[in-house]
């Protein structure tokens, strides 16, 4: 045996090379230098339901203010399926902000009221795909740009995760698929009809999900229609194992932090 029952090489083993494991972000090169950045977003999606008692647009307001004092970027939307449900968008480059600052906001006063809708929780980080011709605004200006934009006020957000087939493709059939993807979500962007923000979540969420998509823009009716564009895709139609829940809302309350 070449292991010690400790796990480790029994004696006159050497002791195997670790490989190096690199975390960076990385873009396509900038004049003619590569883009490498160890920065990234994480943003956290909470839906409530307010209790009763309390009024949904007063508890909106205070949940906004209580953020805003806290110095966090957020957005509060009004949710279109539950007469008596919010939701509030926080981010932060460190994931620390969700423990130190918005929890104890959302734990004050009249905010315990508010009943956690678990199923809908969300959080994920902003990733590089390779091709970034401007990584650092992709990784950390553009998400926070996009949700306060005040033209586009309505969203989707939702998670989704692939399945295990994909991740045996070969790169270049891979990229295939990809392209055709993002082919689709540029001309939507294009147009303004729906502007999308893509959140890795490996091993962040609670039902083993991949990835989470919020699209965002000024009417509802085209960030639907782009859902259903995507499922003519072969990434959709034959690699997406699992989607949703998907959360519709409006925006209410917007805070760019600081």
């Amino acid at each position: 045996m070449s292991e010690s029952t400790t796990g480790r090489p029994a004696a006159g083993h050497a002791e195997p090379e670790l490989p190096r494991i690199d975390v960076a972000e990385r873009g396509a090169p900038r004049d003619g230098r590569p883009q490498v950045i160890d920065r990234r977003l994480f943003m956290q999606l909470l839906v409530f339901r307010c209790p009763s008692a309390g009024e949904p647009a007063e508890l909106t307001r205070v949940v906004g203010q209580a953020l805003e004092a806290q110095r966090v970027g957020a957005v509060v939307y009004e949710d279109v399926s539950d007469p008596r449900g919010i939701a509030v968008l926080t981010w932060a480059e460190d994931p620390a902000v969700f423990v130190e600052k918005v929890r104890p906001a959302l734990n004050r006063g009249d905010l315990r009221g508010l009943e956690l809708r678990p199923d809908f929780t969300m959080l994920g980080r902003t990733y590089s795909t390779g091709y970034e011709h401007d990584l650092e605004y992709w990784m950390l200006r553009r998400p926070p740009e996009t949700v306060l934009n005040p033209a586009w006020s309505w969203a989707v957000w939702y998670p989704l995760r692939r399945s295990g087939t994909f991740s045996k493709l070969e790169p270049r059939e891979q990229g295939s698929i990809l392209r055709e993807h993002g082919t689709i979500g540029r001309a939507y962007g294009a147009q303004d009809l729906a502007h999308d923000i893509r959140l890795a979540c490996h091993g962040l969420d609670a039902r083993d999900n991949e990835f989470v998509i919020g699209l965002v823009g000024k009417e509802l009716h085209p960030l639907s229609h782009i859902v259903q564009a995507m499922r003519k895709t072969r990434q959709t139609s034959e690699f997406i194992s699992q989607m949703g829940p998907f959360f519709v809302g409006r925006a209410a309350f917007r805070s760019a932090g600081g």
